[in-house]
């Protein structure tokens, strides 16, 4: 009697659009908003760093569009890790790509989730001011063979040990079936829109317009300084801005993702953007923007929401405000690391990463290797100052993804052309060379170019990583296979 083969698991189209925007909304909106303000005006002095805001927010767009076009073409688990595989060849090239996509998520995810847990010490400070204190303040140098000297700063407060203790109870309890985080995450995702909501309507109160355009002088000269100042700022405001495309990695379980992924990724932007330049406009309304300058100098006083929220409607609502604002943030983490931990399970799975990764947790079925290795070394990375761990999470991902992706856009148009597009690209290729000539800007266009040297030194260690992994396999560049295999060219 001949066997009736089973269908493969795969995963369900239950994602609408209104539910698609709102995932990525409330990925948009994590701690960084309410705690990068002071250092998007220390970056350039002044009220006019709002202008780093809004090129943020054109720059998101026109990424965006790459996104859109490569999410409804490919909406399949994985997002970057497929774009880059299909765009550069899914058996030559594209493997070097997408493993290197992987392997920079084992540093560039831990320094996202890190940032979330800082933030979450940051309003701590403001209940209790004694979590301020520094322990060690000290800068460390590293030699790399080729980049010289490379420099990072341990900042280590008693707020450090708080920030590592929320990565590690995030870590505890995503350590489950996922079924019990899905009941998990309904309940830290309450208050995200309501914290930012709560700040802008205390600002626009009380707002004071002479407060908040009160710009110093020679604000808008066409300097060296202000060319590197908006660059810095451009590098928060970019880092505020990602998440737009956090439903491209839920590709496969979108309904009509040909038209929904688009519809997401533009809809979330503009609404985020929105709201983040009237909170921001509220801000500047009330507090100082030399206050706010000095709180980023001083590496102290990060809790702006708190502070607008207590001399608006007292100190009961500064204490409210902290609170929201951390749970808003334990959220963001607890979502980062569940959603990392299965890109390198995914990639191990398709034989394009390390075998150690492609086991699930004996008992309870999830991919717990990866979700312990993302969550120990953000919890190592708590102990980098907040500032440092924004500039070299931004510069690792424009320089070993972002950048890359648009370029492979560009590729599987001109290589291509019968790849099927249901959604494309608006004036192409304008956004996307917009996007890219941005993202190289951010890189070049800062008064401190150290995060380079890493990002540098990561993929370096990623390609002889490949390589050799490569040639103890016999596969790609060490066997003569075809630049594309002819399965992986249909898209399902």
């Amino acid at each position: 009697m001949t066997e009736v083969p089973q269908p493969v698991p795969q995963l369900a189209r239950e994602i609408n659009l209104g539910q698609a925007t709102a995932l990525n909304i409330i990925d948009m909106i994590g701690v960084g908003p309410f705690v990068t303000i002071p250092l998007i005006i220390h970056a350039m002095h002044g009220p006019q760093a709002m202008l780093g805001w809004v090129l943020g927010a054109l720059l998101a767009m026109c990424d965006g569009l790459v996104w859109a076009e490569l999410g409804a073409s490919m909406p399949q688990a994985g997002g970057s890790y497929q774009y880059l595989r299909e765009s550069y060849g899914a058996k030559r090239l594209g493997r070097l790509m997408s493993f290197l996509f992987v392997w920079q998520l084992i540093f560039s995810a831990p320094l996202s989730i890190a940032s979330g847990c800082l933030g979450i010490a940051r309003y701590a400070e403001y209940v209790w001011p004694s979590l301020s204190q520094v322990l060690v303040e000290r800068t460390v140098s590293l030699g790399l063979w080729g980049l010289g000297s490379l420099e990072f700063r341990l900042f280590i407060t008693h707020g450090t040990f708080l920030a590592m203790a929320s990565c590690l109870l995030a870590l505890w309890l995503l350590y489950r079936r996922v079924s019990v985080i899905g009941q998990l995450a309904r309940y830290l995702s309450v208050g995200v829109l309501g914290a930012i909501l709560l700040v802008i309507v205390a600002g626009l109160t009380h707002f004071n317009a002479a407060r908040a355009f009160t710009f110093s002088p020679g604000a808008f000269n066409f300097s060296s300084g202000f060319i590197t100042g908006l660059g810095a700022a451009m590098l928060v405001a970019t880092y505020d801005y990602w998440g737009y495309y956090n439903v491209c990695f839920l590709g496969a379980e979108i309904k009509r993702p040909e038209r929904n992924i688009p519809r997401a990724i533009l809809i979330s932007i503009v609404v985020v953007g929105v709201l983040y330049l009237l909170m921001n406009i509220s801000i500047l309304g009330v507090l100082p923007w030399q206050e706010l300058d000095q709180a980023a100098a001083s590496e102290s006083r990060f809790y702006v929401a708190s502070t607008l929220l207590q001399r608006t409607f007292g100190t009961w609502w500064g204490m409210f405000g902290a609170f929201l604002i951390m749970w808003t943030a334990f959220a963001s983490v607890f979502s980062l690391m569940l959603g990392y931990s299965r890109v390198p399970y995914a990639a191990a799975q398709d034989g394009n990463y390390f075998r150690f990764y492609a086991k699930l947790h004996p008992r309870n079925q999830f991919p717990h290797r990866s979700l312990l290795t993302l969550g120990i070394v953000a919890t190592v990375f708590c102990m980098l100052r907040l500032q440092d761990v924004i500039a070299a999470l931004v510069v690792i991902r424009i320089m070993v993804q972002f950048l890359m992706q648009v370029l492979g856009l560009l590729l599987l148009r001109a290589r291509r052309p019968e790849f099927p597009r249901p959604f494309r690209m608006y004036l192409y290729p304008i956004p996307a060379v917009l996007a890219a000539l941005g993202f190289i800007y951010i890189l070049y266009a800062r008064p401190n170019l150290k995060e380079i040297k890493f990002g540098i030194g990561i993929a370096f260690v990623g390609i002889v990583l490949f390589l050799a992994r490569s040639w103890q396999r016999k596969e790609w560049p060490f066997s003569g296979q075809p630049a594309h295999d002819p399965a992986a060219e249909t898209v399902q």
